[in-house]
């Protein structure tokens, strides 16, 4: 099992705590800080940990050459790249803002640097991350990939960042042991916009948060235990050891002697009939009367 260590604030990954699930807003905002709120929100309300931003430092990013150049995709918000980017790119006072608003609706915040810093943190090599390439279809997508990075990074919780449709791709990412995961979302997959068309709207991501949460609990624990939701079963259907025969008093237990049933009341446990061959019986027991623990049995 990967180690753990606080992502955010009270907020653990790795180990046996919940998969950190991060909505990756991106530039899906369309350049307008309303709707960015708005998807802020959308997070939230869908149960994911983590809203998420792209920020660049345009001029930085991007020779003046490259900023020049027409634009003339159907995606393009202005006639040059340059002016696509920059409709698309929030100020650092705007970011400032909408990590406030994060907060204030109890969120975290975060967004990637696209520039130098970014570059920096990948040549620390402490944190690998787990991508693969955008897919419309999940045909090239290799959770092998997701193990082998598990077994040369024990130590380390391994992310997914995903772009395939649907949610059962990055479901089963979670049941492989990815630790983070992060998703594209959107409030309307026909928006402008390269990204929207592979992201979740509100209904998907909800449901992607819905189950990997029901398959983290479906995972339970490496430790054979009784469930709350099984007493009552347990209770009306648990078998217990008794006797194959009246048994007299004074008898040595052999196997032959027992046989599992269910049984009121509930006596020894069925893993534990091998234990009782070779204990006296001390009282008289009637067929099907049920073994209890040191109650009919002497050692």
């Amino acid at each position: 099992m990967s180690a753990e260590f606080e992502l955010c604030p009270g907020r653990k990954i790795g180990g046996s705590n919940p998969c950190f699930i991060i909505a990756e807003i991106g530039q899906n905002h369309q350049g307008d800080i309303e709707i960015a709120k708005k998807m802020i929100r959308m997070a939230k309300d869908c149960g994911a940990d983590c809203a998420k931003f792209q920020k660049s430092e345009i001029e930085h990013r991007f020779t003046k050459h490259a900023l020049e150049r027409p634009y003339t995709s159907p995606h393009a918000w202005g006639p040059t790249y340059g002016a696509h980017k920059h409709h698309l790119e929030f100020s650092h006072q705007q970011y400032r803002e909408l990590q406030q608003y994060a907060n204030d609706i109890g969120i975290f915040f975060t967004a990637s640097g696209m520039d130098e810093v970014n570059k920096y943190v990948k040549k620390t090599k402490t944190r690998p991350n787990l991508k693969n390439k955008y897919l419309v279809w999940n045909l090239s997508i290799s959770h092998f990939l997701l193990q082998e990075f598990q077994k040369e990074f024990p130590d380390i919780p391994i992310g997914y960042s995903g772009h395939e449709t649907g949610i059962h791709v990055s479901v089963a990412a979670v049941a492989l042991g990815a630790k983070v995961l992060e998703r594209h979302v959107t409030l309307d997959k026909t928006w402008k916009g390269s990204d929207h068309a592979a992201s979740l709207e509100p209904a998907e991501l909800a449901e992607l948060v819905r189950a990997i949460r029901m398959v983290e609990m479906a995972m339970g624990s490496p430790i054979k235990q009784m469930l709350p939701c099984e007493a009552s079963c347990h209770s009306k259907l648990g078998k217990s050891v008794v006797a194959r025969r009246p048994l007299q008093k004074g008898e040595i237990l052999t196997l032959d002697m027992l046989t599992v049933k269910v049984a009121e009341p509930h006596g020894v446990r069925p893993e534990n009939i091998f234990k009782l061959v070779g204990k006296k019986i001390t009282e008289d027991l009637e067929e099907d009367a049920t073994i209890t623990d040191n109650k009919n049995f002497a050692k």
